[in-house]
């Protein structure tokens, strides 16, 4: 059996001090060599391991057939953003899981695969033309994060006239200010975006649904027919510790959206400065937290912690984001919970920890991490919290008959609200989860929009 090819990376010393894309992909005998890998199974479980259920053996076998236009298409039947999916799926965890070859040997690479496809169609503007018929319906998309794209593309393709709606300065959501431009090249978010244009979605910026327009002038004054809310979780969440409001404490959407959106690495290019100092600790042990510590040591941190309350084996992070942060420097302090965060006139000084210990597995499937009452002071220069995230108020406050729930997230029932007309998927209903399956979440929302419209 031929050995799975690894993609190419910059030099973890290298890497660590730009912003340059880490993996390279693949190149043309890389991926034929890959490709040729597959089993073609008879019953592939990789296709229902995907949220969006890409056709994965039959474009694989175009790829070995050379015929990488069609393999293109084909995906983006299913999947409109290939080449972002292809870069920050947790593919591990759903198609190549799920990849049989993975029982005996290493799984497919089908992640590196898409991304070859979805680049090649950049590099040589391969664009599929829809044939759309018109019904001179409106539907109105708040937010252009990956549900939303999703879901107006979906709903585009079925000739309605679709309007995205984003409260930043720039479309892409989550995919723009919370993925560094080391995992997620910026521009790779805009041509996939820029392809919708192409497909007659019309994008709004700057407007705050719920401020800028309300889900009532939508309706009233747009006549909009039915409305998708797809505008994610991005509300960080806190330790609930003393010393959080001390200067040098920052949340990790904060930090990241400076970073990624504002560009604050390019200071004073770019005018939006960030202060950091030589010894960053970054609380929490997922994705976020990943980029966070990686991102801060890329702006010059001589050292960079990730304080964890867990042990390795817990942390909820890509694998190849934890393998990328232990390459570039990033230090793990596990089994630690931070209680207290020390400052003198107002800055931050010094983070004091709990040592845990592992008990009982909880409902996670993970042992519970127990207090010792056993601490340990830390000294840093700046913490930034990432623990998680939870929808922003502002829709459900602007409109009382909206039902959330006891986190902030919208209720939905086959993915309609509370509110006739009125849907909602990805993160704002399932809290924090990944890309995909946000996206799988808008074109299912999309489908349900259509058969709601043809029953008015």
């Amino acid at each position: 059996m031929i050995k799975r090819v690894k993609m190419n990376e910059l030099d973890p010393d290298v890497r660590n001090k730009n912003f340059d894309e880490v993996a390279l992909g693949f190149d043309l005998n890389q991926v034929k060599l890959e490709a040729s890998r597959c089993l073609d199974c008879k019953n592939p479980r990789c296709v229902t391991a995907c949220p969006v259920n890409i056709d994965i053996p039959r474009f694989i076998k175009l790829i070995i057939e050379e015929k990488y236009r069609d393999a293109y298409c084909l995906i983006y039947q299913d999947n409109i953003l290939p080449a972002i999916c292809g870069r920050v799926c947790p593919q591990e965890k759903q198609c190549e899981g799920e990849c049989v070859l993975g029982i005996k040997f290493e799984p497919v690479a089908i992640g590196a695969l898409e991304r070859f496809l979805g680049d090649y169609s950049l590099k040589n503007d391969i664009f599929k033309v829809e044939n759309i018929v018109e019904n001179n319906v409106k539907v109105a998309i708040v937010g252009s994060g990956p549900a939303g794209l999703a879901c107006a593309a979906t709903i585009r393709r079925m000739g309605y006239e679709t309007h995205i709606f984003e409260a930043l300065h720039e479309f892409g959501g989550v995919l723009k200010y919370g993925i560094p431009e080391f995992r997620l090249p910026k521009s790779i978010v805009d041509e996939e975006i820029y392809r919708l244009e192409r497909l007659g979605v019309i994008l709004h910026k700057n407007v705050i649904i719920g401020k800028t327009l309300t889900i009532e002038q939508l309706f009233n004054d747009y006549h909009f027919k039915s409305i998708f809310i797809g505008s994610g979780a991005g509300l960080p969440s806190s330790l609930g510790i003393s010393g959080e409001n001390l200067n040098g404490v920052y949340f990790a959407n904060e930090f990241l959206t400076r970073v990624n959106l504002m560009r604050a690495h390019d200071f004073p290019h770019n005018a939006t400065p960030i202060k950091l100092g030589d010894k960053v600790a970054v609380v929490g042990g997922g994705n976020v937290a990943m980029d966070a510590a990686r991102t801060a040591k890329r702006l010059g941190a001589k050292e960079v912690m990730i304080i964890y309350r867990r042990d390795m084996e817990a942390l909820p992070a890509r694998l190849e984001e934890i393998h990328h942060a232990i390459d570039e420097g990033i230090e793990f302090l596990l089994l630690k919970n931070p209680v207290e965060i020390i400052g003198d006139n107002y800055e931050i000084k010094q983070v004091k920890v709990e040592i845990m210990e592992l008990g009982e597995q909880d409902s996670s499937g993970r042992r519970r991490p127990m207090p010792t009452n056993t601490y340990e002071i830390i000294d840093i220069d700046n913490l930034i919290i990432a623990i998680g995230q939870s929808p922003n108020p502002i829709i459900k406050n602007a409109t009382p008959a909206l039902e959330v729930d006891r986190w902030g997230r919208i209720v939905v029932n086959d993915f309609m609200t509370s509110i006739k007309g009125v849907f909602a998927g990805g993160d704002i209903v399932t809290g924090a989860a990944t890309v995909i399956l946000a996206m799988g979440a808008g074109k299912e929302a999309a489908v349900k929009i259509d058969e709601y419209l043809k029953t008015l």
